[in-house]
């Protein structure tokens, strides 16, 4: 049983910076920030869980079992990740390709601490506390003087940022994805590409804080595991659970941004408009809704939104939200088993989509492309897509960022390059620019 304590907050952003702070000094933590984005699904507006008290990692092999059991004996709040590596637990695939940054295929911990915030209401949910750990720990939080860094002063000097292929490569590497489209082998997959750096370290918490600050995404992450990091900035759900409720929302279509109004909303309108973005999301939710009705109830899958438009600091997206009812007698985790990879990172049919992106890509995907999020007591959860990310492993000094794009048949080489720059804009910025 947890120890609940709830308080009034009166400056809600100011605590959320101080908390964040003060988590910094646990070797296991997770903070989710909604950057208070209006959205119809949601539970709170920032989480953070903290201090592991049990832990699971491994790598594929038969992770989805061992994440369910675990959930099933902890039945409480657990945190953590699917890589995209587990798509090797769930069919016959393989991930040879190049790893520096050498996370674990899954990884979760059940938090001895854990604060909800929604509005100026925050809930604090102790594990096993000492005294009045929660009132200290409120007043610890509360008093500190914390003050972010307009400027991001990496601990080891300039980043320098290397690609993993070249833009020619690249080019060469979609034009053959284009000629398994035109063979009929898949109507769309997601290529994607690393840029890198080795020898460098970074502050963890001031680089999430700027990258955060340039693009306030509705699923942004800082999570922690000993010296692995995440600093994200997605904007994409993967995958959540309200009660007997599934709720998808794939991302498709991505167009920049304009500080003049005028051509913003035009922008809008042209990317709604855009055969090849449209069929791009359409496959996708096609996609989407086979998955979901592998543990729906009959008839339940829904297209509740078909390829809207949503506008975020850095870029519009084009986002559909596809639904399901699943029976109380489905585990949650077997709705996630049957979904993933996500359908917008992987592609049509799915399979021979990952087959070929192993084959293309040159480096391991790990992290980036999986999820990060959480199962509630109750067998609900939430998870996004990691993208529009930062990796960095500590010790081993290798950041790590990687950008992609789905390939159509209508797909351009030149403008898919154009569209991975566009995306990667905002990681580079941080590590490189603001020095």
């Amino acid at each position: 049983m947890r120890s609940v304590r709830q308080y009034t907050l009166e400056d809600f952003s100011e605590f959320k910076t101080k908390l964040l702070h003060w988590g910094q000094q646990f070797e296991e933590a997770t903070w989710l920030d909604s950057n208070s984005y209006s959205q119809q699904y949601s539970s709170y507006d920032a989480v953070l869980a903290v201090d592991a008290f049990t832990t699971i990692k491994t790598d594929y092999y038969n992770g989805f079992d061992t994440l369910k059991e675990y959930q099933g004996l902890t039945s409480d709040w657990i945190f953590g990740y699917l890589s995209y590596d587990l798509k090797n637990d769930t069919e016959d695939l393989i991930s040879a390709n190049q790893d520096e940054l050498c996370f674990p295929d899954l990884y979760f911990f059940q938090p001895k601490k854990l604060f909800l915030l929604k509005g100026n209401i925050l809930e604090m949910h102790y594990l096993r506390m000492v005294d009045d750990e929660i009132e200290e720990d409120f007043k610890t939080i509360s008093e500190s003087l914390i003050l972010k860094k307009d400027t991001v002063e990496q601990p080891c000097g300039k980043v320098k940022i290397s690609l993993r292929i070249t833009k020619d490569e690249y080019k060469e590497k979609v034009n053959e994805m284009l000629a398994h489209i035109h063979r009929g082998d898949i109507y769309e997959a997601n290529f994607c590409q690393e840029f890198f750096a080795k020898n460098s370290c970074i502050d963890p918490l001031q680089t999430y804080y700027h990258l955060n600050d340039i693009s306030k995404p509705p699923f942004a992450t800082f999570f922690r595991m000993n010296d692995h990091y995440l600093l994200s900035a997605s904007p994409e759900r993967y995958l959540r659970k309200e009660g007997q409720k599934i709720i998808s929302q794939p991302i498709k279509g991505t167009a920049k941004r304009s500080q003049d109004i005028d051509e913003d909303t035009r922008l809008i309108s042209d990317l709604y408009s855009d055969p090849k973005e449209r069929s791009e999301n359409v496959m996708i939710v096609d996609l989407v809704r086979n998955d979901l009705s592998r543990t729906a109830t009959k008839g339940s899958v829904t297209v509740e939104e078909l390829c809207k438009v949503y506008s975020f600091k850095q870029v519009h997206q084009m986002i559909s939200t596809v639904t399901s009812a699943i029976d109380d007698a489905i585990s949650p985790v077997d709705v996630i088993k049957t979904t993933f990879p996500m359908g917008s990172m992987t592609g049509a049919p799915k399979i021979s989509a990952m087959q070929i992106i192993e084959n293309l890509e040159k480096s391991k995907r790990g992290l980036y492309s999986g999820a990060v999020g959480y199962f509630t007591p109750d067998g609900d959860f939430d998870f996004n897509v990691v993208i529009r990310s930062i990796l960095y492993n500590e010790e081993r000094q290798y950041i790590s960022y990687t950008v992609g794009g789905a390939i159509t048949a209508k797909s351009d080489p030149d403008k898919e390059y154009e569209e991975c720059l566009l995306k990667a804009k905002a990681m580079r910025e941080v590590l490189e620019g603001l020095q």
